[in-house]
């Protein structure tokens, strides 16, 4: 059995430096709604159409490079794909202070998003060559969080920059966080267990047979064209597709909603786009470590989407005569949305083998690029259309409404317990 010094060791090596990679590129990403809120279309002359196409193209770019980045990093290496996506992606969010006209923020975007692509498939390999089955939700819910934590703080930090320096400042100082922590991620990660010099020749072997007696009980699959062909694979895409939409059309345009609708400064919209996501990491917390206590994933998946459905509904039924309660309902939407992130991801590995359980994740994450895509583009178009977030609350509730009825269509396969992963469950 694993020692419990020892599976210490992995969530204290592993985790912290997924969870910087991540946020990071999560922060040049979502910075855009606070330039947007910010007037950039003004001083690049684009208008409220071309914005919201500006603001989705990102979606494009991710949704192209997703199964190409999951195949290298499966069959060649991690560490060197997020090296260079690193130095790639902040320099790109560097180069979107600079721009002085549409087209070339055009073009920005949509190249942000190819070479961000990478960053989600990669990682969740990564974590599924560290953590059992009885830890996988709580470490890709580690990966996860450096979405909502990072909005949280950068909600703040995007706020008081864009107030002192402008949105031109804000995207540049922001962009070259990632190109440093190039240099640390180059110098620390470890591809696999097997080359950790802080776990010993033991530790190592006993995690190399649990994570293999997980994978002696899946069903072979012989390529990604059998496993993306799997009904299940399809559900969960469609699935995440849905998902997508409610998400990003919510994190691109609170800014500018709430900025609308409070009519407060940029710093006073910067703290109020923040606290929905406090309370997101919280929820997400609480629902990854049921989802691995009870070894259940649709259990802990499907609940909080349908609660965010109806957290959308009530804000629109609300309107724009209650702001406060308005808002109360948009910060439970936000951190019911968040909270299956860990249990959803966990449901690949556990029902497809190795070979292919990285690309069946890509392929999902690419068609909720699809969905990012669709529900960036619209919000920011139901929103200057007709003036007000009503139709885009509609909008971001069926599609969670969808995502969640779908999941109750998913059947993930039954899994035989692995002893080191249920004594450490709680680690």
């Amino acid at each position: 059995m694993e020692s419990r010094t020892a599976t210490s060791r992995r969530w204290l090596f592993v985790l912290p430096m997924v969870f910087i990679t991540y946020s990071l590129a999560y922060l040049d990403r979502a910075n855009y709604g606070f330039a947007a809120a910010a007037h950039m279309s003004t001083d690049l002359s684009i208008s409220k159409s071309m914005a919201s196409l500006i603001g989705a193209l990102f979606f494009l770019g991710y949704f192209f490079f997703q199964i190409p980045a999951a195949y290298y990093a499966q069959q060649r290496n991690v560490k060197k794909l997020i090296f260079w996506s690193l130095i790639l992606w902040g320099g790109c969010a560097t180069l979107t202070g600079m721009v002085h006209n549409a087209y070339w923020l055009l073009a920005i975007r949509f190249l942000l998003g190819a070479v961000e692509a990478a960053v989600m498939p990669a990682m969740l390999i990564y974590l599924s060559n560290w953590f059992t089955r009885g830890e996988r939700s709580r470490a890709n819910t580690v990966l996860i969080l450096g979405n909502p934590v990072t909005v949280l703080w950068m909600s703040i930090l995007s706020g008081y920059l864009v107030h002192a320096f402008g949105w031109r400042l804000m995207f540049i100082i922001e962009g070259l966080p990632a190109v440093l922590w190039a240099v640390v991620w180059a110098l620390t990660t470890k591809e696999r267990p097997a080359d950790a010099d802080w776990l010993d020749e033991q530790e190592k072997t006993e995690l190399a047979a649990a994570l293999a007696q997980e994978q002696a009980g899946l069903k072979a699959v012989k390529n990604y064209r059998e496993a993306f062909r799997q009904p299940k694979v399809i559900l969960l895409c469609l699935q995440y597709f849905c998902w997508s939409i409610g998400v990003y059309g919510f994190v691109l345009w609170l800014p500018s909603i709430l900025r609308e609708a409070s009519k407060l400064d940029m710093v006073a919209t910067g703290w109020l786009s923040a606290l929905p996501y406090l309370a997101a990491v919280l929820a997400m917390l609480t629902v990854s470590h049921f989802s691995d206590k009870l070894r259940n994933r649709k259990l802990f998946v499907w609940p909080p989407l349908l609660i965010g459905a109806l957290a959308f509904l009530g804000s629109f039924l609300v309107g724009g005569t209650h702001f406060w309660l308005a808002y109360g309902l948009l910060v439970i939407a936000g951190a019911a949305m968040y909270a299956p992130y860990g249990p959803f991801f966990a449901i690949v590995p556990e029902m497809l083998p190795k070979n292919v359980a990285g690309g069946a994740m890509a392929l999902i994450n690419s068609t909720g690029a699809l969905g990012g895509f669709l529900g960036s583009y619209l919000v920011g178009y139901f929103n200057s259309a007709t003036g007000s977030p009503d139709a885009s609350y509609i909008f971001m509730a069926g599609s969670l409404f969808v995502s969640a009825l779908v999941t109750l269509l998913v059947r993930p396969e039954p899994q035989p317990d692995i002893v080191v992963t249920a004594r450490h469950a709680n680690t």
